[in-house]
């Protein structure tokens, strides 16, 4: 499994880097909405396989018109399309069922959670990456921080680890494995601004570094948890010895929100 891990990772990581850095950043946006839509599909193969077709088309749709919305600098028709991935599957069921069923509000809760829950971070991303200073850069940051983190807290967990961090959703975790994912995720960020001016190292960077291995390990944590009430080891197969998208960018989807957030005031 590790060495899976691993070479996958060996694969990928000068892919991503190369279009990340790449002058045309259509190739790297287009990435972005690529894990977006089969992270949908499998939170949607997981959560709720009956969806109808008409709503989860719908979804995959308006996750690809909010990028194309950003992308092209329209940043006030962003909360329509948010609206939308209520309004379209409320009308749906209201015209199409109209006999009263709790499950099919459960249903259209799960139809709205998924592109809340993956699209949405991912569009944030791209736009970081367009609007914001150095943006390509912080990117890198969030992502060395992120791999920081999840290697720190794997081995420190397997070396370390014996007291249980949360045991009724994943009980492999531990606190000395998340405290080692933590302290990595420091290391890595100190030695990344000493070689890449992007921030000066302060206090505040060092909160952020921090922030974002904690959310990084809830995110990890809550798609434990839909796991765990599915009853599904991972959300996919795509990535050998990661399973699906979803396992691999788990994380990634909670730390996102809180970078944007770091860099919106900044920019302020």
């Amino acid at each position: 499994m590790h060495l899976k891990r691993w070479l996958t990772g060996i694969i990928a990581v000068p892919i991503l880097v190369f279009l990340i850095t790449c002058q045309l950043r259509l190739p790297f946006y287009t990435l972005l909405y690529l894990a977006s839509l089969v992270g949908l599909i499998e939170f949607y193969r997981m959560t709720v396989p009956d969806l109808p077709k008409f709503v989860r088309w719908s979804s995959y749709f308006l996750t690809f018109l909010l990028f194309v919305v950003i992308f092209e600098r329209q940043i006030l028709l962003v909360p329509v399309v948010i609206v939308l991935w209520a309004f379209v599957p409320m009308t749906y069921y209201m015209l199409t069922h109209p006999a009263p069923s709790r499950q099919w509000t459960s249903d259209i809760g799960k139809a709205v959670l998924g592109p809340l829950y993956v699209s949405i971070p991912l569009t944030m991303l791209l736009h970081i990456d367009r609007y914001y200073p150095k943006g390509s850069i912080w990117i890198f940051f969030l992502l060395a921080v992120i791999f920081a983190s999840d290697t720190g807290a794997l081995y420190a967990g397997k070396l370390f680890g014996k007291h249980k961090l949360y045991e009724a959703i994943s009980p492999g975790k531990t606190w000395e494995g998340a405290i080692g994912g933590l302290l990595s995720s420091l290391i890595v960020a100190f030695f990344f601004l000493k070689i890449i001016a992007l921030h000066r190292l302060d206090i505040n960077i060092l909160i952020l570094a921090a922030s974002l291995s904690v959310a990084g390990q809830i995110g990890d944590l809550s798609e434990s948890m839909l796991k765990r009430n599915y009853g599904v080891k991972d959300s996919g197969h795509i990535l050998p010895g990661h399973g699906g998208i979803l396992d691999r960018i788990d994380g990634l989807l909670f730390c996102i929100p809180v970078l944007y957030v770091y860099l919106s005031f900044s920019i302020i």
